[in-house]
């Protein structure tokens, strides 16, 4: 262990030469032991931050070279270790005449006994006796644990005798996996060895079926812990799927069922192939490179991968900005194709386990309930999917996709036998093989027969298969996308998408999704459908607009599946446009007319929109566990709703006078109780867009506050609008500019997450404002909560506190947020509404901008109609439907500049702020 150090040893820690000078320090304390503690305590101290130091500039300049500097820090571990018994026993608790109870061993456990210390692991000792431990071993004990605390070392410590630690181990798995590591230090060797004789006959030898069974229960505890899936976007490297505790297990049920001390012992034994055997090695060094990085760059024990950690990492690594992405893109995918090979040979080892029947294989009640009469060529092994002959499957290459469709048609899972000969031939996947039509129909089944394309989908892609037999799938396999808003990687976004639509089609998401569902039951092409879900992000990752590029893309392949010359048109479109629905109901004013009009010119069928619709249902579900929620339920239902109406009576259909008038005869409807005069009066009151642009319940709502309200009053109705996912605040007071800017600082200062605004004022000089906000968990606010809110809200309005003034300090990133950048775009649109200015601000969120945005607006003589925000993790569109003081639009190219310049300011200052 100590020969492969990224250093000299002697460099890192001089043993001879400290153990000079604690002889002199003693020389010199006279018997003054206190004066010798003190003088050892910084001796230690000096060479292990010399120590440390040397590591981590060697390190840093071989950022790769993670075993060396594990190795290196375990050294310097172990060496302090030894420095510190040595003072205990030759200084502090001299023992003349020792007995033969009076023998003391220090062992290292656990990870610190494998040899694998990051920078801040923990060092866990056991101080091992022979029997109950003896007054001068205590003291020895606490002298040597007070000075390893005082060098500020995480010590996890027990002191056991054989017997106690062959008991304990019997009573608790994570004891017995620490035994199962435990390596000399320093005191009483025999002691030692008996220890390690006695463990493997008293305590493993026999047990090795319920220790993988525990073993392997912890992991699918831990992982489900830390999120399920391997390709989270912000990773545990120590306890996450493909982490090094994933590894580490490997090693651990290794060591107990074959007595191994390497994993390289492995390879001979046939648990892995050379080839496997350099992968697992590979892996396991770049996360170990990434731990230790991660240890150093925060100096203390961090194992999360969070978004500011992967900047700084990526950067210490030496990774650099191209082709279109960040280092830190780069970077990350890397991790994750480790990570996958962590999981790969995972099974396998796991499966050489089942072979020799120490690990249960699959349920046999699961494989009997499901049993299916096995095509040729294959065979079931421990209940799972093998191949009979090996040579005859590789003469054909097409078997390595009937391979999988074999296993969704029958519910077995593969063996790993049959991974590994897939892994190994991926080379026979060749343009013979994607251009066959016997393939694509197979590859085409897999998605459209089986019910459950997800699964194969999922494992072809860990193995390597789907980017083989679609190239132009490889860029995305493994691809992080630098944000808060994506929870996968590209390519397991595009799996979890398909999931989503097979549960679908299965009608397991009836009652949340009750439109896209519908669609499945009314009849639609499936599969342009399926195809143009696998294919809409495969353009990512380019400096080009994804959208264009993936349908160039997708050109090539959808006649290669054997699509019709329609059908290939159509998932061209839908690629091209997987976005436009989303866009459209999150970004702008559904209610306003011409956005219908335009949405349902784009779309021009009916087919073609319920495509969409369904797409972009599951685009945005695959998207992570908390993205979809009822208000993007409602605006997608909504859009689709009035486009249906629109394509089938005509786009003339859908105005302003029509919906005016409707919604003024659903008020006279609900308000039965209002005299014919009143009525007649609040109808006539209002504008009309007021009429297009709220829903009937809100109409009401204002009614009721506007009714009898004096000049210099406010009315505020705070209920929850589940409908719609968020709190619906309307606000009526008394008409003056900045209105719509004061209510943004009043409820980004209680902490509201706006969704949708809307502000008209009144022929008659009142303003009715509406916003849809959330809490800071994206969810309606507590009926418990509103009192309060409604309390601040008033304050603020009233003037009694000062918005601008008390945002400055809650207008701040968070530190993980901060690495991201949002490039900031602002566009001005004419022609998307009938009668205003669509500005739409594409930057980085933070808890002011809008209040900035409006504010800025505002002090521009700016009308505020309404605004619509989208947020997407860090990012945020924020769309203002604005008149000129005139009631205009901006047509002029100079005013439209200049307040492109303005709302920029006030961007770049807003962000120095929040940074700061």
């Amino acid at each position: 262990m100590y020969e492969d150090l990224i250093c000299p040893a002697e460099a890192i820690f001089d043993r001879a030469a400290v153990d000079a000078e604690i002889a002199k320090a003693a020389e010199e304390a006279s018997g003054d032991l206190s004066a010798l503690r003190s003088k050892t305590l910084k001796i230690l101290m000096d060479a292990q931050k010399a120590g440390r130091t040397l590591i981590a500039e060697r390190f840093g300049a071989s950022p790769f070279q993670a075993r060396p500097t594990i190795h290196a820090y375990t050294y310097l571990t172990d060496s302090l270790v030894h420095a510190v018994l040595k003072y205990a026993t030759n200084y502090a608790h001299p023992l003349s005449t020792p007995t033969s109870g009076e023998r003391l061993a220090v062992l290292a456990v656990g990870g610190y006994g494998r040899g694998d210390m990051a920078p801040f692991s923990d060092v866990d000792l056991l101080f091992l006796t022979p029997y109950k431990i003896t007054p001068w071993a205590e003291s020895v004990i606490e002298s040597m644990l007070y000075l390893l605390w005082d060098l500020r070392l995480k010590v996890g410590h027990a002191s056991r005798t054989i017997s106690d630690c062959i008991k304990l181990g019997r009573e608790d798995f994570t004891i017995r996996t620490a035994l199962l590591e435990q390596r000399y230090l320093d005191g009483d060797e025999e002691l030692a060895k008996d220890l390690r004789k006695r463990l493997r006959n008293d305590l493993f030898k026999g047990t090795e079926r319920e220790f993988i069974t525990a073993k392997l229960e912890e992991r699918d505890l831990r992982h489900e812990k830390q999120g399920g899936q391997r390709y989270v976007v912000e990773p545990n490297v120590k306890e996450g799927k493909g982490g090094l505790r994933d590894l580490q297990s490997v090693f651990w049920i290794a060591k107990y069922v074959h007595g191994v001390n390497d994993a390289a012992d492995l390879v001979p034994l046939g648990v892995f192939t050379k080839d496997e055997f350099q992968r697992l090695e590979k892996a396991e060094d770049f996360i170990w490179a990434t731990r230790c990085h991660l240890h150093l760059a925060t100096n203390r024990p961090t194992e999360q991968l969070t978004f500011d950690l992967q900047v700084e990492v990526a950067s210490r690594m030496g990774y650099a900005d191209g082709g279109g992405r960040r280092a830190v893109e780069h970077f990350m995918q890397d991790y994750f194709r480790h990570a996958t090979s962590v999981g790969d040979l995972t099974r396998i080892f796991l499966t050489a386990l089942e072979a020799t029947h120490t690990k249960a294989g699959p349920s046999l009640a699961t494989f009997f309930r499901r049993r299916k009469k096995l095509s040729p060529n294959y065979v079931e092994i421990n209940n799972r999917l093998g191949i009979k002959d090996e040579k005859l499957f590789l003469s054909a290459p097409v078997n390595f996709l009937h391979l999988f469709d074999e296993a969704l048609r029958t519910g077995l899972l593969i063996h790993p036998n049959a991974m590994r000969l897939v892994v190994a031939n991926l080379h026979l996947i060749d343009d013979e093989l994607r251009n066959s039509k016997e393939a694509n129909k197979i590859f085409l089944d897999l998605l459209l027969k089986r019910g459950n394309p997800e699964r194969a989908l999922r494992r072809m892609n860990e193995l390597g298969v789907l980017a083989a037999f679609m190239p132009e799938f490889a860029p995305i396999v493994a691809m992080m996308q630098f944000n808060m808003y994506h929870s996968y990687t590209v390519d397991e976004h595009t799996i979890q998408c398909i999931s989503q639509m097979a549960q679908i089609e299965r009608q397991e998401l009836t009652e949340p999704l009750p439109l896209a569902s519908s669609i499945f039951d009314e009849g639609i092409n499936r599969k342009v459908l399926y195809v143009a879900m696998l294919l809409h992000d495969i353009g990512k990752g380019r400096k080009e607009d994804h959208s264009i590029l993936g349908a160039q893309i997708s050109r090539k392949i959808t006649p290669r599946l054997g699509l019709k010359r329609e059908e290939c048109e159509t998932v061209e479109w839908l690629v091209r446009y997987h976005l436009l629905m989303s866009d459209m109901a999150q970004k702008r004013d559904i209610s306003d007319p011409r956005t219908v009009r335009a949405f349902a010119k784009a779309v021009k069928t009916r087919k073609r929109l319920d495509l969409l619709t369904v797409l972009t249902v599951c685009d945005i579900r695959g998207v992570g566990p908390n993205t979809w929620n009822n208000w993007k339920a409602m605006l997608l239902r909504q859009l689709h709703a009035e486009t249906a109406k629109a394509l089938e009576h005509g786009l003339e259909e859908v105005n302003r006078e029509s919906r005016g008038n409707e919604a003024k005869s659903a008020l006279r409807a609900a308000l039965k109780d209002w005299t014919e005069s009143a009525l007649r009066e609040e109808t006539k009151r209002h504008y009309p867009p007021y009429w297009q642009g709220l829903p009937q319940q809100t109409h009401v709502i204002f009614a009721n506050l506007l009714k009898g309200l004096e000049d210099d009053e406010i009315r505020i109705d705070l209920h929850p609008d589940p409908d719609r996912d968020a709190t619906r605040a309307c606000f009526a007071m008394q008409d003056h500019p900045g209105i719509f800017a004061r209510l943004a600082g009043a409820l980004a200062l209680v902490g509201a997450n706006v969704v949708d605004a809307r502000t008209y004022t009144s022929k008659d000089g009142y303003a009715t404002a509406v916003f849809w906000v959330q809490d800071a968990e994206g969810h309606p606010y507590e009926e418990s909560r509103l009192a309060r809110l409604r309390t601040m809200i008033l304050k603020i309005l009233k003037g009694e506190v000062l918005a601008g003034q008390a945002l400055k300090d809650k207008d701040k990133f968070k530190k993980r947020e901060k690495a991201f950048r949002v490039p900031t775009s602002i566009t001005f649109d004419n022609d998307g509404s009938e009668i205003y200015t669509i500005i739409e601000v594409d930057t980085r969120d933070r808890p002011g901008l809008l209040y900035d945005l409006a504010r800025t607006l505002s002090s521009n003589n700016i009308y505020i109609s309404s605004a619509v925000i989208a947020t997407y993790g860090e990012q945020v569109v924020d769309t203002f439907y604005v008149k000129d003081m005139f009631g205009l639009k901006f047509y002029s190219q100079s005013k439209r500049e200049a307040l492109e310049k303005r709302l920029r300011e006030a961007i770049d200052k807003g962000v120095e702020r929040a940074i700061a």
